[in-house]
């Protein structure tokens, strides 16, 4: 009995410690966000609800500028040329610090709330990757520091921006390729994941491109050889890439997707089309095989005597990555200590682990510690890496699906519709608001940042890798 008092007695201490190092600023931020937490979450849904992938999110769009503006920000709607991106300011002079916000879907992943595959609407896009969770933190966070700065609490300037299109096309290259970040001091941003953690991981590098070949249509079985195959020509460069595997370097990925291999069985097809994305965990290297992989295009053209168009889609950078940001983020993490989940939320999750077949661990809510960062970590890639080069950025995951998730899939769509991935939300505009008020309330913290990102960037000049205005209304 005395022992159990004396656990008991150490948590209350260890709780009550916790809560004495969260200073009365950030107190105010969490109490603010947990205020919200009904209005966050019904614009979370409504985002899940609607299902917009790249460049089409005009609900989800309207809905978080519409709410930015009923909160007293200063909302710049259909900037960089992206009827959906937008930025929201409030406040003036320095520090300027950014908050990133993005809000697309995923096509074929529409997905009920329940822990096994049920689409809600069949053949329609879900929230694969949580950005219905991921753009209303961030809003919830920057909310939160605006009310701080409206009492008079904090001074400087916060942005929020509006991002579309990162599951494809990667909107936010054309908003750097504008300037708009240019101003920030700092900037913060969160994704949704399946442990709770700062990032400090780079991903890689990515470029996008298609290649068209043009031939001669002709009767398949009639006169064949008055034809000439753009589906022949397709193919050969398909072989090419995939032989081509062997002799890449391990952190190089090659992905194609074929969109149009002709039409009918019985004619020559005189139009093909391929979609290729070529990655690295560096943009040199990424460029290496990117200018081999088009050489290979004019290749298969010759084998098959067809014409053949490269048309670059756009290029992402690596992500910069800044440890003096992700400490602070870091300690913010901890002083909020783990997500704590109820027995319905833990057995959802081991149902969804079930039926993904991965091991029935639940959710994994610790504060993981700050990794160290890797010089080939792999992973998936993110235009965030673009925003990374012209100011430094800050990032942070937070648990939003069971642990071992397979991302990109129906199974983090049946959490971020509900409690699972609610909870993930608030806990991140949490921690954003907290580490945003470090960087208003510490000039020191800034200027390490800074100091870090000058560093490592060196003489490299950011270079956005795009060709013309954004492809709005394209597939």
């Amino acid at each position: 009995m005395i022992k159990r008092l004396l656990v008991i007695l150490a948590c209350a201490v260890g709780v009550n410690a916790q809560a004495q190092k969260i200073s009365a600023t950030k107190a105010t931020a969490i109490k603010d966000i947990e205020g919200r937490t009904s209005e966050l979450t019904t614009i979370s849904d409504k985002i899940w609800a609607a299902e917009e992938i790249a460049f089409q999110e005009t609900v989800s769009a309207d809905l978080l500028a519409d709410y930015a503006e009923a909160n007293g920000f200063t909302v710049e709607r259909g900037v960089a040329g992206i009827p959906t991106a937008f930025i929201a300011t409030y406040g003036s002079d320095s520090p300027v610090i950014g908050i990133l916000g993005e809000f697309d879907a995923l096509p074929g992943l529409s997905q009920n709330t329940v822990p096994y595959k049920s689409p809600l609407h069949d053949g329609k896009p879900g929230h694969g990757c949580g950005h219905n969770l991921f753009g209303t933190a961030s809003l919830g966070a920057a909310i939160a520091v605006k009310d701080l700065m409206a009492q008079g609490k904090l001074k400087g300037t916060i942005k929020f921006f509006g991002t579309p299109a990162e599951e494809k096309f990667f909107g936010k290259i054309w908003m750097a390729k504008a300037g708009l970040f240019d101003d920030l001091d700092a900037c913060l941003d969160w994704h949704p994941g399946a442990e709770t953690k700062t990032a400090v991981q780079s991903g890689l590098a990515l470029v996008d491109f298609t290649v068209e070949f043009f031939g001669q249509a002709a009767h398949a079985s009639g006169d064949p050889w008055n034809g000439r195959s753009a589906s022949d020509a397709l193919e050969l460069y398909a072989h090419g890439i995939n032989a081509y595997r062997e002799h890449i370097k391990p952190t190089v990925r090659i992905h194609y997707h074929i969109q149009d291999g002709g039409q009918v069985v019985n004619v020559v097809p005189d139009y093909s089309r391929i979609w290729v994305r070529v990655r690295d965990d560096k943009r040199e290297g990424m460029n290496e095989v990117y200018q081999r992989v088009r050489a290979m295009a004019e290749g298969a053209a010759i084998l098959a005597n067809v014409d053949y168009k490269i048309n670059l889609v756009s290029g992402i950078y690596e992500v910069l990555v800044n440890r003096s940001g992700g400490a602070i983020i870091q300690k913010n993490l901890e002083l909020l200590g783990p997500i704590t989940y109820t027995a319905e939320e833990t057995d959802y999750a081991k149902k969804i682990q079930e039926a993904t077949g991965k091991p029935q661990i639940g959710l994994n809510s610790k504060i993981e510690p700050m990794e160290e960062t890797l010089e080939h970590p792999g992973g998936g890639s993110t235009d965030v890496g673009d925003v990374s080069w012209v100011v430094p950025v800050a990032r942070l995951s937070v648990a939003t699906a069971p642990d071992g998730t397979p991302w990109h899939s129906w199974a983090v769509v049946a959490c971020g519709g509900m409690s699972i991935g609610h909870k993930g939300m608030i806990h991140a505009a949490k921690a954003l608001s907290m580490s945003a008020i470090d960087l208003f309330e510490d000039p020191k913290k800034v200027e390490a940042m800074k100091k870090e990102f000058k560093e490592r960037k060196g003489d490299h000049v950011y270079t956005p890798m795009i060709e013309g205005p954004p492809p709005i209304g394209k597939e």
